[in-house]
This record gives C-alpha cells, sequence and structure tokens, in this order.
C-alpha cells in the first residue's frame, strides 16, 4: 500500500498543475481540463482519507460514497462545460476565454 503522505504529496502536485492551468490557460477547452484535474485531485484525497481513516467518517458516509457522488459532479460539469464550449464557438468562432469576456450578443 502506498505510504499516506506520498499520497497526499502527489495529491498536492496534481492541485497545483490544475491550479496554473486555470490561471494560464486561455483556450476554454483546456481551463476545463485543469478544473478537471482539480476536482480529481479532491476525490483522490476523499478516497485516501477514507482508506487510512478508521471506520465511518461523519455521518456514517465514507469517502468512497463521497467520491463516487464527486464523479458523477464531474460528468455533469463536463457536460454544461461542453455545451458552453459549442455555444460559444458557434457564436463567437472560437473558444478563446478573453473573447468570452464580452457577453453581449
Amino acid at each position: 500500500m502506498i505510504p499516506f503522505d506520498d499520497i497526499l504529496a502527489g495529491s498536492g502536485i496534481l492541485f497545483a498543475v490544475g491550479t496554473f492551468g486555470v490561471l494560464t490557460r486561455r483556450n476554454f477547452i483546456l481551463l476545463l481540463i485543469s478544473v478537471e484535474i482539480i476536482m480529481n485531485t479532491a476525490i483522490l484525497n476523499f478516497i485516501a482519507f477514507s482508506a487510512y481513516a478508521p471506520g465511518p467518517s461523519i455521518l456514517g458516509v465514507t469517502g468512497q460514497a463521497v467520491a463516487v457522488v464527486l464523479v458523477g459532479l464531474a460528468a455533469t460539469e463536463v457536460a454544461v462545460g461542453l455545451a458552453i464550449v459549442l455555444a460559444l464557438n458557434r457564436v463567437r468562432g472560437s473558444v478563446d476565454v478573453a473573447k468570452a469576456m464580452d457577453l453581449k450578443l
């Protein structure tokens, strides 16, 4: 089994990569990928804490149950994000975030 500290260190690195992507990317699709990396980091943390915690956590909900809910939330976020990307590409002709800042049609 991987040590708990190594899992948290890897999770911190993934979070830093995702945050860097959110702050520096101009393409909306790459921005969504960076947000997905951050959400997967949260899922990894829930699984890690659940594996090393003695017994059920608050309200009897384990980390695996929360992780399953977060995976469903991530899938919903991808569907809505891609719908926004398609609409933005149809209206503006580009998926550049700077062009999306002006919301007037």
